[in-house]
């Protein structure tokens, strides 16, 4: 059964996928064609980063550096884009003159917001997180905005095929898990009840005004669809004297026992339309990475008003430090501090003053923010390695760490080399550029 729940709910997401393909293809066109000049060959997906050897370079590793420096050789640039890559380079080479006539270090992001500042301040680092759902449009929006599109979506998609549609609406569209749950095993409770005793009329019925069904069945989003495709439909009838309205189950609705037990299989199986983080991807010259910037409500797991009783602790915070604590309490603190936050601000800084700049979950691993940096190098073929500013080393063991567990939280800065095996070949090679053109263009707009 689960297989069969799993295989509708694909055919689903593969149906509105072909919608939304059919509505960008224009017309006179069929979505099975494949010609030149409408069907792209799917592009191949990169591999993961693969940790260098320190001493002895794989072959592997060798091959595709190799191939990356023979392209750096030979590698024709436009003309056009010279220009504009001179003009930055010169612009970032001013910046970093000014800083060391100033003795100005470069400023990190810092923890935490301002004490005093809780409002939406015009030096935010990013503007916000966003996110993007293929399933439903190619937008990047925030959260917030998502939560519209996707209920006009499922709504709308409710006639064609409901009881999965008034599903993934439970799932997708309430956000107070506990009231989803408790109001899934009422569901759960009143098809069983009827799959169980399908001559018992008594289990045939929902009194409308029942307390459990108004508090707890009612208010939830999907609930009232999904009672529907189960076979409910409203009636009046007479309760103690008193016509009351009900809903009340036909299997004439439904078909059949085996399309409850389907529908009940498929609401505990919590599908739902989720969401895609978007890197926000941004370029930052020295002088836009220095500026002291903060980071906006978004990235924190707790309110504003939480935060300002954080921020009126801080004073005690101050005296604990002070005090003898062992290693076991420094790291609970820590952690605590950690959980505070829901994303993370990467920036990446090159040895040319660039920083390439990226939102990731706190959960996401190091190795994700590593095939970040490669699918923008400009050749990805050569191995490179990322330190904190302390000089700190990432191991291959710490690839599959995530960002809370390695302390890249909220926010840091990673520097980024060249593996040191090819920085002898790679300098000779006299062209050394790292972020591709259009990627470098990304800092023009900012």
């Amino acid at each position: 059964m689960a297989e069969k729940i799993s295989e509708k709910v694909k055919n689903f997401f593969q149906k509105k996928k072909a919608d939304t393909k059919f509505r960008k293809a224009g017309p006179g066109h069929k979505l099975t064609e494949s010609t030149s000049s409408n069907t792209a060959a799917p592009k191949p997906k990169k591999p993961g980063y693969i940790a260098p050897q320190r001493n002895t370079p794989s072959d592997v590793t060798r091959q595709a550096a190799e191939a990356a420096l023979a392209r750096m050789s030979s590698q024709k640039k436009d003309s056009a884009f010279n220009t504009s890559l001179a003009a930055i380079q010169a612009k970032v080479r001013r910046e970093l003159e000014a800083e060391r006539n100033n003795a100005q270090p470069l400023a990190e992001v810092p923890i935490g917001p301002k004490e005093t500042e809780l409002e939406v301040s015009a030096h935010l680092a990013v503007k916000g997180v966003y996110f993007r759902c293929p399933l439903v449009s190619d937008e990047v929006l925030n959260k917030e905005d998502w939560k519209v599109k996707i209920k006009e979506f499922l709504f709308a998609a409710l006639e064609e095929e409901r009881g999965i549609t008034a599903c993934l609406i439970l799932y997708s569209c309430n956000y107070n898990r506990t009231k989803v749950q408790d109001c899934v095993n009422i569901l759960c409770r009143y098809i069983d009840n009827i799959i169980g005793n399908p001559t018992e009329t008594k289990f045939h019925r929902i009194r409308c005004y029942n307390p459990t069904f108004t508090d707890k069945v009612l208010p939830v989003l999907g609930a009232s669809e999904f009672l529907y495709a189960a076979g409910f439909r409203q009636q009046r009838m007479e309760h103690n004297g008193v016509e009351e309205d009900f809903l009340v189950w036909s299997e004439e609705n439904v078909g059949s026992l085996e399309t409850l037990e389907f529908l009940r299989d498929a609401l505990k199986s919590e599908n739902r339309v989720d969401l895609e983080l978007d890197r926000n991807l941004q370029i930052l010259s020295p002088a836009q990475a220095a500026v002291r910037l903060e980071l906006p409500q978004d990235f924190y797991a707790i309110s504003p008003e939480e935060i300002k009783k954080e921020q009126q602790s801080k004073s005690e915070m101050a005296e604990k430090q002070l005090q003898l604590r062992t290693k076991a309490m420094r790291e609970k603190d820590e952690l605590r501090e950690i959980r505070k936050y829901k994303f993370s601000l990467i920036r990446v800084r090159f040895p040319d003053g660039l920083y390439l700049q990226g939102t990731f979950s706190v959960y996401e691993k190091l190795a994700d923010v590593l095939d970040f940096v490669r699918d923008n190098l400009e050749h990805d073929g050569l191995p490179f390695i990322l330190t904190t500013p302390t000089g700190q080393k990432f191991e291959e063991k710490d690839f599959e760490s995530t960002l809370a567990e390695l302390r890249l939280v909220p926010a840091t800065i990673l520097i980024f080399e060249w593996d040191p095996a090819f920085n002898e070949e790679i300098q000779a090679s006299g062209n050394i550029t790292y972020l591709k053109p259009k990627i470098m263009i990304l800092m023009q707009e900012l």
